[in-house]
């Protein structure tokens, strides 16, 4: 993917072609080139916000009145933008080391898939989108959870979602030494009483605050299925999860009492859990629309 002056302008002139980045982002395929031009195009639609607010001030002050009110046009505003992004050691720079921070590794290693920021919240620039690899996740996995949650109670959207923050959306599960899949969807260590079979691995764990790379021991299943049933026994049984339990009408209520009960060692648990399970459910609306053939 190249990046060019009618992309940004494309770009400044609608703030929907943001859209398109989401697939590029998230696609794996010439991920750098993706990420870079995402980062420019995020300035260029930041700096014509910034042109319009300072032509904006001008005319009410009566400095740009006759001929020269021409000059601050849309048209120029969106044609100074795309000259003003993308320069060495601009706001591009820090956008794009943000944007592959992020897209580096999955939730082991504190990883954060968030939706993408809509146009006017430049505050959340830095988040990555719901792509194609996100809702294949939620496809993959939506069957097996809606069963579980029949049984226990627990919202599919909820368990998808997590099950999503601790794989990163499937890139990074958890396998034996000889390259299989254990099927363990949540990140459930293999302690206290499991008889089960057992995947060794290195992962991060927050000791003091501090990201520090352990050996740990996880639990293995036969099937996604198993991983689900195995989760919702822990969650909805033991007492250690009871207050999680009456959160299941709330996406923050739950994600806090998890990282409440000591779920994860991540002390931005909740809020990384909360943007996936609400990523999760925007894509199980989006599914569900489909389904019902409308827009």
């Amino acid at each position: 993917m190249t990046s060019s002056p009618l992309s940004f302008q494309g770009l400044a002139a609608d703030p929907g072609a943001l859209n398109a980045l989401r697939y590029s982002a998230g696609s794996g395929k010439d991920e750098k080139a993706a990420l870079k031009e995402a980062a420019k195009q995020f300035e260029s639609l930041f700096m014509r916000e910034l042109i319009k607010s300072m032509r904006e001030a001008t005319e009410k002050s009566g400095l740009m009145d006759g001929e020269g009110t021409s000059l601050g046009t849309d048209l120029l505003d969106q044609q100074f933008a795309v000259q003003l992004s993308g320069l060495p050691g601009g706001l591009s720079d820090a956008i794009q080391r943000q944007l592959g921070r992020q897209i580096v590794s999955g939730s082991t290693s504190g990883t954060d898939n968030s939706p993408l920021p809509r146009s006017s919240d430049l505050s959340t620039v830095g988040r990555l989108g719901a792509g194609p690899r996100q809702s294949g996740f939620v496809n993959q996995h939506g069957e097996a959870a809606a069963m579980v949650s029949r049984e226990s109670g627990i919202p599919a959207s909820f368990m998808i979602g997590q099950a999503g923050h601790e794989t990163g959306w499937g890139r990074s599960e958890i396998r034996h030494a000889d390259g299989s899949n254990s099927h363990n969807l949540f990140g459930i260590k293999a302690t206290g009483g499991w008889k089960g079979k057992v995947a060794e691995i290195t992962t991060t764990e927050y000791i003091d605050g501090e990201p520090r790379k352990v050996t740990a021991r996880f639990r293995a299943y036969d099937s996604y299925a198993d991983s689900f049933r195995d989760y919702a026994r822990m969650i909805s049984q033991s007492p250690r999860y009871e207050p999680v339990m009456e959160q299941l009408h709330s996406v923050q209520g739950f994600a806090s009492g998890l990282q409440q009960a000591g779920y994860a060692t991540d002390p931005q648990y909740a809020a990384k859990l909360s943007r996936a399970i609400n990523a999760t459910l925007s894509l199980q609306r989006g599914i569900a629309s489909s389904s019902n053939g409308t827009v």
